[in-house]
């Protein structure tokens, strides 16, 4: 069987594409055709498959892509776990491209498939692997009717500093496996051409856009969820790292005034420099309640980006500290005590193993670090090589408030190399993502010089990217006469960087249907970014858009897609959501049965304000309303009854409510239920407390509705939240 990956951390997802995209981005420096301060035109779709909708999918149709013109099987079994399904395993021959398709017996296959699409491309196998549940992506596939498709996106080759195309994996090495699948299926179970459909998160949204939009008769419709728009990357991490920098240590009271019960004046406090940096990343689109998680957020997706936007602009990170119109020289004072430029020498090169030692003697540095776990490495000549992920420094660097920086080294046999660090704790600087042939050549006496310089340049890199109009956050950075306030650089990085995971721009122009999911809390693709791409596909449909196209919003929803998600009282999974509109863009493809209407919401300055009620805010998730003694505050002595009421209501045609829960301890663990009466769409619960010790308390409602109201299936379980505030004394 082959062998499977353990999927990698949200942040290392983005690191093929950013790779492929310096590739594309070369053409773009050379040509000059995406510039800053003009509207971003769409890439010209390439290599583009295109078979008739109602034409049998045989390995002679594939023609139309000769790259992948010899399909071949290496694996074909029968496996009873996690369900039922006949394994197979293939790849088309000259290439790296690998699929995976799982058959459900005859006698649970309803005529379509589910197809998955990862951030960047990765493993096949993917699926064997998942967790129990709603999680479980086979599974959920074999319930719905389906059987499920996955590939591992084209390989390495299509996937780094070598590829001469990024199309095969944006989109291509998925579409050749979508129509090879249908040649086995239809030899399985006989009937008609399988209906098919594609779904994918974060960079897979983007992948499974540009697959949508690039080919034809592929699929009849897919579900895109937590998309970023073509100007996401990488504006919306500098951005939030600015805000992270001048608003450290006032994130709990900013946290305490957008928290339910508080005084909904987040600037209070905050000196001028700090509300300006408040007001421009909420104007760019990052939502105030989900600050919460500034503890642990971290920079994201900007740890391998960053290596991307040195080499494609260098130029930026010295005329940011030495010209007018940049930060860095127009507010020098913002910087002091913030700038590391710290000269030393290594006193340690250390392995994985040499952390732990260290971590066990002095409590310094955690024993696990980033990069590779292993000790040593294959190098290019076979030669085991020592694995250097951190250096020990002579001196303890002075502390500052360290987001990233890079280790320059100034001797030795990696003299000229710049390694980016993660990290600092205590004398030791911890490497983010590195090359791991450089660091090998760290030795002790090297001379080095630790410098957060270009991380603090690039916080606000967004400010010279200013695109065209329809990018209303950018209004902010725009005077009167809609030109541009500060300097900008040659060119938009954020289309690069979109076309090389879409394989295009997204244009709006497909042929199918399409449900977007989008997340209401999320940090990482702001949720603007589908109100962004709905607008291209009204460019495209008109009258005609909701003949095509839904966008769901889930409310408290982050950008996982796990079902365990940060902070259970703040948030909830959107699988459920997912799930259901995988269901209904089935429905509406092959039945013809429209889906709830597009969410009712409107654009506020860079947010996403939904419909406060059922009747208006449409979309499948219920409503969630909360009361503690008849407010969404209530202040009251230790011991004293609090009466906590709560509606649950479903959006009409949505399903019914299956559970009222209820956590008052913010533990996340929802340990008391409210019975609910099985059939409605509305329920009303109430639960009386006391609280035995003084502190300021979060009670959560989670309400879940299901669309057939099975309350023991783990799939489509739709969620969302009441909070209030309970202040004892």
């Amino acid at each position: 069987m082959p062998e499977a990956k353990t999927p990698r951390s949200a942040a290392s997802y983005l690191v093929r594409p950013v790779l492929l995209s310096l590739i594309v981005g070369a053409g773009a420096l050379a040509s000059g055709s995406v510039m800053a301060g003009t509207q971003a035109q769409p890439a010209a779709a390439s290599a583009r498959p295109s078979t008739a909708s109602s034409t049998p999918a045989t390995a002679a149709v594939l023609a139309a892509d000769p790259v992948f013109a010899q399909p071949y099987i290496d694996i074909d079994e029968w496996r009873d776990g996690p369900v039922r399904h006949r394994y197979v395993h293939g790849g088309f021959k000259g290439t790296e491209t690998r699929f995976s398709f799982y058959f459900p017996p005859k006698a649970q296959y309803q005529g379509r498939f589910f197809q998955h699409f990862t951030p960047a491309p990765d493993n096949e196998n993917l699926a064997q692997h998942a967790s129990p549940g709603e999680e479980d992506k086979l599974s959920f596939a074999v319930s719905s009717g389906a059987y499920f498709v996955e590939t591992n996106g084209g390989g390495s080759a299509v996937a780094g500093f070598g590829s001469k195309d990024p199309t095969i994996g944006a989109y291509r090495a998925n579409a050749a496996a979508a129509q090879y699948s249908r040649t086995v299926a239809l030899q399985m179970y006989g009937g008609k051409r399988p209906y098919g459909y594609a779904y994918g998160g974060s960079g897979g949204a983007y992948r499974t856009v540009g697959s949508f939009e690039n080919t034809r008769g592929v699929w009849d419709g897919v579900v895109p969820y937590v998309l970023g728009s073509s100007m996401a990357i990488p504006n919306s991490f500098t951005v939030r790292m600015h805000a992270m920098r001048l608003l450290d240590g006032k994130f709990p009271q900013i946290l305490d005034a957008v928290d339910p019960g508080g005084s909904g004046n987040p600037t209070a406090g905050l000196t001028a420099e700090q509300a300006s940096a408040w007001r421009e990343v909420t104007s760019m689109g990052f939502p105030p309640q989900s600050w919460f998680g500034w503890k642990t957020m971290g920079i994201h997706g900007f740890a391998a980006l960053y290596g991307g936007v040195v080499m494609a602009d260098p130029g930026y990170f010295t005329d940011f500290w030495t010209k007018p119109g940049y930060y860095g020289f127009d507010h020098p004072e913002s910087f002091v005590g913030a700038r590391l430029q710290h000269k030393d020498a290594v006193k340690e090169a250390l392995s994985p193993s040499d952390a732990v030692r260290l971590h066990l003697q002095t409590g310094v540095v955690a024993g696990k670090v980033a990069g590779n776990v292993d000790d040593s490495f294959a190098a290019a000549d076979g030669r085991q090589v020592k694995n250097v992920v951190a250096v020990r420094l002579a001196t303890p660097p002075p502390k500052v408030e360290f987001l990233g920086g890079d280790l320059i080294v100034l001797s030795g046999a990696a003299k000229g190399a710049r390694l980016m660090v993660s990290r600092i704790e205590g004398d030791i600087a911890i490497f983010g993502i590195v090359d791991p042939a450089v660091a090998a050549k760290i030795a002790p006496g090297d001379q080095v010089d630790l410098d957060n310089s270009n991380f603090l340049a690039a916080q606000t890199y967004h400010r010279h990217q200013v695109p065209g109009p329809e990018f209303k956050v950018w209004d902010q950075f725009r005077g009167p006469d809609g030109k541009p306030l500060y300097p900008q650089r040659p060119m938009l990085l954020g289309p690069i960087f979109t076309q090389a995971t879409a394989g295009s721009v997204p244009s709006g122009n497909f042929e199918g249907k399409m449900i977007l999911v989008e997340s209401l809390w999320d940090r990482e693709a702001y949720p603007w970014s589908a109100d962004w791409y709905r607008g291209r596909v009204e460019a495209k449909f008109g009258k005609a858009t909701d003949d095509h196209f839904r966008l769901w919003y889930t409310d408290h929803a982050l950008h996982g897609d796990s079902t365990k998600q940060e902070d259970a009282t703040r948030t909830v999974s959107y699988l459920g959501v997912l799930h259901q509109a995988l269901r209904d863009v089935a429905l509406w493809v092959e039945k013809g049965v429209p889906p709830a209407p597009t969410t009712g919401y409107r654009y506020d300055n860079g947010q996403i304000v939904v419909a406060s009620n059922t009747a208006e805010r449409h979309g499948i998730q219920p409503i969630v309303t909360l009361k503690a003694n008849g407010g969404e505050r209530a202040d009251v002595s230790v011991g004293k009854p609090v009466v906590f009421s709560g509606t649950i209501t479903v959006p009409e045609g949505a399903g019914t409510v299956i559970a009222a829960e209820w956590d008052f301890d913010g533990a996340g663990t929802f340990p008391v239920s409210s019975a609910v009466v099985k059939g409605a769409r509305t329920v009303t619960v109430s639960m009386t407390h006391q609280f035995t010790k003084p502190g300021t308390y979060f009670p959560a409602l989670r309400g879940i509705s299901q669309r057939q109201g099975d309350r023991a299936t783990p799939y489509a379980r739709i969620q969302n939240l009441g909070r209030v505030r309970v202040v004892v004394r």
